[in-house]
């Protein structure tokens, strides 16, 4: 096993997605999430690990505490009984107190699930010793993302069809089928691994390198009606070396510009440009602070500095500013 994280990191992560919703609101008739205010298009970090999970359950193998599992009947096991399946099927409970049955739950959690030793989960117990207990087990993640926000007002698009069947036995009339979509959305993810987090829950640097698969081949690889066609454009990832320091809000240091009339006119990610020289200031100015750069760049990516000169390989475009930078490899 590799070595618990030493260090703290910032990722920045950039992904777009045209005609589809990356992440309906249950409560709106499940329209994807839109800013009223600004007009911005709003992604949950609910939704990210989602995905995240997702991807490292059924193509790594991972071990999840948080997942859908379903008995003969179909019912859905809650998130006590979920608890209850690491404690080992031999142990004999009776001669445990509660105490020590929640240690070995939380100590078997931790080296199992992955979701837990990234995102934390708060783990509500009972069990039956002497007498019916209950407690619980809380993490604070080490990972942390902000909601995801376009960088751009987005159009929210009403489409309407029919079904292959009818409404009703015996009636000619076919179903109707409803939905919202956005034309186009690019969007930025930020977020944070706490090294002062990662010995509690035991995160590693292996686990680390799991993330950012499942980061950007998660995005990819969401093949869903509403998502499919999403690409991972961009994944930066900031360790450093001074203690308790980061950049901060690395998604405020990405811009968009375009030629279009309004920006609800973006349709494909060849008809804007994304200006990084406010990125690359801030990690040349704290390159002192920084131990490395890791990066994955989508080929289409139309990325400037503040020459406007294009970016077509931002790890040698770095290692020039002085950086210590590396190419993600998945």
């Amino acid at each position: 096993m590799s070595e618990i994280i030493k260090n703290r990191k910032e990722i920045l992560f950039l992904y777009d997605l045209a005609d589809g919703n990356p992440n309906g609101d249950p409560a709106d008739e499940n329209k994807p999430r839109i800013d009223e205010e600004s007009g911005i298009n709003i992604v949950t970090d609910v939704r990210l690990k989602r995905t995240i999970r997702d991807y490292l359950h059924d193509v790594e193998n991972y071990e999840l505490f948080v997942r859908q599992i379903a008995d003969d009947a179909g019912l859905l096991q809650d998130a006590k009984a979920r608890a209850r399946d690491f404690l080992p099927k031999d142990l004999d409970l009776q001669s445990k107190t509660f105490q020590e049955a929640i240690k070995i739950i939380d100590n078997t959690i931790l080296k199992e699930c992955i979701d837990v030793r990234l995102f934390g989960a708060t783990i509500p117990i009972e069990l039956t010793l002497k007498k019916k207990e209950k407690g619980s087990i809380t993490h604070t993640g080490p990972v942390q993302f902000k909601m995801g926000r376009s960088l751009h007002r987005v159009k929210l698009t009403y489409i309407k069809g029919t079904g292959a069947f009818a409404s009703e036995a015996g009636k000619k009339q076919q179903t109707f089928r409803e939905e919202w979509i956005l034309p186009y959305t690019l969007i930025a993810f930020y977020g944070i691994i706490n090294e002062n987090r990662a010995d509690e829950t035991h995160l590693t640097e292996d686990d680390v390198k799991a993330l950012y698969k499942g980061i950007w081949n998660g995005t990819k690889g969401l093949i869903s009606r509403s998502k499919v066609g999403q690409v991972s454009r961009l994944l930066l990832v900031v360790t450093y070396k001074k203690p308790n320091f980061h950049i901060g809000e690395l998604d405020k240091l990405i811009s968009l510009t375009h030629e279009k009339a309004s920006d609800e006119e973006i349709r494909d990610i060849g008809q804007v440009t994304l200006h990084a020289d406010s990125l690359i200031k801030q990690l040349f100015d704290n390159k002192e602070n920084i131990e490395k750069i890791d990066i994955m760049m989508d080929e289409r990516l139309p990325l400037v500095d503040e020459t406007d000169a294009a970016i077509d390989d931002l790890v040698t475009y770095l290692k020039g500013k002085g950086l210590t930078v590396a190419q993600l490899s998945f």
